[in-house]
């Protein structure tokens, strides 16, 4: 039977990209920055991978460029402070809010920032 294991992302600059989700508590090691393709397993034994644009094009060689947001990622914070110290500890390094922390109707605190690649990500825990 098989079953969801890995989400792959494709960037446009792999170093940057392992900043951003460092932040948010991935142990990434510094060495994979200049890698083409990264892969790490999260808590959980859930896999995380990005691939170069690079690397892509070198697979094959038709590949198209995605564009917009079809697929989200959403990380899981201990407690609602903690999703609001996140996302104040990722905006300023310098990434983009897509969305201040709320109150979210289905019983969440929530809030969204952007990836180096325009990707939002999540931030969330039970009230």
């Amino acid at each position: 039977m098989a079953y969801p294991d890995l989400v792959g992302m494709v960037v446009h600059d792999m170093a940057a990209s392992l900043r951003f989700y460092r932040l948010l508590g991935l142990d990434i090691p510094p060495e994979a920055d200049e890698d083409t393709h990264v892969e790490v397993t999260a808590a959980g034994g859930f896999r995380i991978a990005w691939d170069t644009l690079d690397l892509m094009r070198r697979i094959d060689p038709a590949w198209p460029e995605p564009s917009g947001h079809r697929m989200g990622l959403a990380f899981k914070c201990d407690s609602p402070a903690e999703v609001d110290a996140l996302y104040i500890k990722v905006t300023e390094a310098g990434y983009k809010s897509h969305r201040p922390p709320w109150d979210a109707f289905w019983g969440q605190r929530y809030a969204q920032v952007l990836d180096p690649d325009g990707a939002v990500v999540d931030l969330f825990a039970d009230q």
